[in-house]
């Protein structure tokens, strides 16, 4: 089995990590889907592309550190850091299939309908998982390493716009094994509607 390099561009990282399996807390995920962000100035939907700050240092590198964050006053949600130490960028954990502590998953995804759904998004991914703000800055790829490559090659990849984002639409960073049943549904991010009258002068 060979070492997982992530220290090159993030969009090659992200599918090398498809077919990865990650284990945290006792259960161990297959990675089915990804979706990579870029660093300051090139991709308006990273999270570092206003500079670095102390919510986002960690996607500074080095490569295969956990970056870990909290979003919608509930949800966590994990990222890989990736690429050159310096220049920020990440990949989103977006789905996976809980390949060992099934159990574990299971009692702490008891609304999970089917073991498909158990890891279908990421911050299902990251419940699934225990993963929280503790996890944030894990080394993944230590001794020995949560993350680990794919002991067979991880078969077609597809790609298509990232999920949820207010910038860079279309960027077709979204990558997931084709057909997999655990990949996530697709929702493209529509601002709010403001109400008539709301901000008028």
């Amino acid at each position: 089995m060979t070492a997982l390099d992530l220290s090159g561009p993030v969009d090659l990282a992200a599918r090398a990590l498809l077919g990865c399996t990650l284990t945290a807390n006792g259960v161990t995920v297959r990675l089915t889907e990804v979706e990579a962000y870029s660093g300051t100035g090139e991709d308006p939907a990273s999270h570092a592309h206003r500079g670095r700050t102390p919510r986002n240092a960690i996607m500074f590198g080095p490569a295969g550190y956990a970056y870990v964050y909290f979003t919608y006053g509930m949800h966590y949600c994990v990222n890989v850091v990736t690429g050159v130490e310096g220049t920020a960028s990440a990949v989103l954990l977006r789905a996976g299939e809980i390949v060992g502590g099934l159990p574990a998953a299971r009692s702490r995804r008891p609304a999970a309908r089917t073991d498909v759904e158990l890891a279908r998004g990421p911050a299902r991914l990251c419940t699934a998982l225990a993963i929280d703000r503790d996890f944030y800055g894990t080394n993944l790829l230590g001794d020995p390493p949560l993350l680990q490559p794919p002991a067979v090659a991880a078969g077609p990849v597809s790609t298509g716009p990232r999920v949820g984002v207010t910038g860079a639409h279309d960027v077709p960073w979204r990558f997931w094994l084709t057909g997999d049943p655990t990949v996530s549904a697709y929702r493209r991010h529509v601002p709010k509607r403001v109400a008539p009258g709301v901000g008028d002068a």
